[in-house]
């Protein structure tokens, strides 16, 4: 049995069907993200460690997310926000975050910018949960 990473990405259908690398490039991003908030002392106490699960979304679905979602929200910006899931065993934070339509539109003219443009995005997101937790910067 493998144990989860504190850190996962999910990428939505759509997002998956318009980018055919964007599986394996989140998989990479995943392990680079995990290991810098563990460099970071993120997870110092390991008997309270906060799972964040990072959801790329299309902007139709960021926004349905967004009105769907009843619990007590953290807005960061127009394209990202976050809630706890309600889990008796662990903390979990779930965090949509809409690729917009721009950053979808200069994705599709260069594919090269994929990594990228996904790296600094959820690297700002994750600094930004840093910021709201007190936690060190990666």
């Amino acid at each position: 049995m493998t144990e989860q990473l504190p850190i996962s990405i999910y990428v939505s259908d759509d997002l998956k069907q318009q980018f055919e690398k964007v599986t394996s490039v989140c998989n990479k991003l995943e392990a680079q993200l995990n290991f810098q908030t563990m460099t970071a002392n993120w997870y110092e106490d390991e008997n309270n460690i906060l799972f964040i699960k990072l959801c790329l979304e299309t902007p139709n679905g960021f926004a349905e997310k967004k009105r769907q979602q009843l619990e007590e929200i953290k807005i960061y910006s127009d394209d990202v926000f976050s809630y706890y899931q309600k889990s008796e065993k662990e903390q979990v934070m779930l965090c949509p975050i809409a690729i917009t339509d721009a950053e979808l539109t200069l994705l599709r003219q260069e594919n090269k910018l994929l990594t990228k443009l996904l790296q600094v995005k959820l690297q700002k997101v994750l600094n930004l949960i840093a910021l709201q937790l007190n936690l060190n910067a990666i």
